[in-house]
């Protein structure tokens, strides 16, 4: 049975049993998509959809898949039943949008799935540095209980400097007001209602950098954003700050960051993302298999400079990993479909 319901001159076809292609599946997902899609008939593939496979889902009605499968106009042409494509992911740069307008293919995405993991990594990071966590619980695993060196920083009272005041950022302003922080904030688009609300400032970057403490970064990476922090403003920053980035590795200029500890300016560092790691559109793109094949992220800290020093705690890009993360992830984009198939879509990214 199959019913054709208009909507907004987009054509969805509600129907009971839907035929689905899953690409880019990975183990953990499969049986999650398999119990919220049940009733419905669904393929798994490991691969990235191509020009070449396209074949295999030539009668999907729907097509999920991650960053890695470039939806274009080839691509697209190769599905003729073709009636909705769901990424798993926020972006949703590597679908043609326009080929889907043109041929009344509905895209829908994933709004947001790891904002609050980011920013609780965060300050795991900050934590982790300011309490010497990482040296203290090396010491006890090998039997010494001597406290010397691991006296660390209490965060009450003083000042963390937000770079980037979007979902994330907002999320780690509530976290820094917990921890009774005192918060200012640099955005390019500033959000004077959330800083009214939320109980913190915007200023320059030269004056965060100056007064913080703590300087948090999350901030997309842009041409304009690249070494935001570099070698010609570290001595800015206030001495005995510690650093953390769960963003994007080249926000901060590596050399920046030696520098800064070597001279004793910055206290420590936290870092779930390195300046030389592979570029990604976002943090799903780890959780494939080939990605994380092609960006070796071990033989990249094991030959990493800051890895090797002191008061540095490195992570291998694991902020936005988390159970409610990946289950947001996978719900949403189940969801997304099963609102398709009813006829009232949600999440719509491109429509007619």
């Amino acid at each position: 049975m199959i019913r054709v319901l208009c909507k907004d001159k987009l054509r969805y076809r509600a129907v009971v049993k839907m035929n689905i292609a899953v690409f880019n599946a990975q183990e953990w997902e499969i049986p999650k998509l398999k119990k919220r899609l049940k009733g419905h008939k669904v393929s798994f593939y490991n691969e990235s959809l191509t020009e070449e496979n396209a074949k295999k889902a030539e009668k999907a009605e729907v097509v999920s898949a991650f960053i890695s499968s470039k939806i274009t106009k080839k691509v697209i042409a190769r599905l003729p039943k073709l009636k909705m494509v769901t990424t798993r992911s926020t972006g949703f740069d590597h679908i043609d949008l326009k080929e889907c307008r043109k041929r009344k293919i509905a895209v829908c995405n994933v709004p947001a799935y790891c904002d609050v993991s980011v920013a609780e990594h965060a300050f795991a990071l900050v934590l982790a540095v300011g309490r010497k966590v990482v040296e203290s619980a090396d010491k006890t695993r090998m039997g010494n209980f001597d406290l010397h060196g691991l006296r660390g920083v209490e965060l009450e009272g003083k000042t963390i400097g937000i770079l980037g005041t979007g979902k994330i950022g907002k999320h780690a302003i509530k976290i820094a007001k917990g921890f009774g922080m005192d918060v200012i904030a640099y955005d390019k688009f500033p959000d004077k209602k959330a800083a009214a609300e939320m109980g913190f400032v915007y200023v320059g970057l030269k004056k965060l950098l100056q007064a913080s403490d703590v300087v948090s970064v999350h901030l997309p990476l842009t041409e304009e954003t690249r070494h935001m922090i570099s070698i010609k403003n570290i001595d800015v920053i206030k001495k005995g700050a510690i650093i953390v980035n769960t963003s994007r590795g080249a926000i901060i200029e590596t050399k920046a960051l030696i520098k800064g500890i070597k001279s004793g300016r910055i206290l420590g560092v936290g870092l779930d993302v390195l300046e030389e790691e592979c570029e990604m559109d976002e943090e799903a793109e780890l959780l494939v298999d080939h990605f994380r094949q092609k960006c070796n992220l071990q033989t990249l800290l094991e030959q990493h400079i800051l890895a090797k020093m002191p008061n540095v705690v490195i992570t291998p890009h694991n902020a936005f990993n988390t159970e409610e993360a990946v289950s947001r992830l996978i719900s949403s984009t189940a969801d997304n479909i099963i609102a398709f198939a009813k006829g009232k879509p949600v999440n719509v990214v491109s429509r007619d």
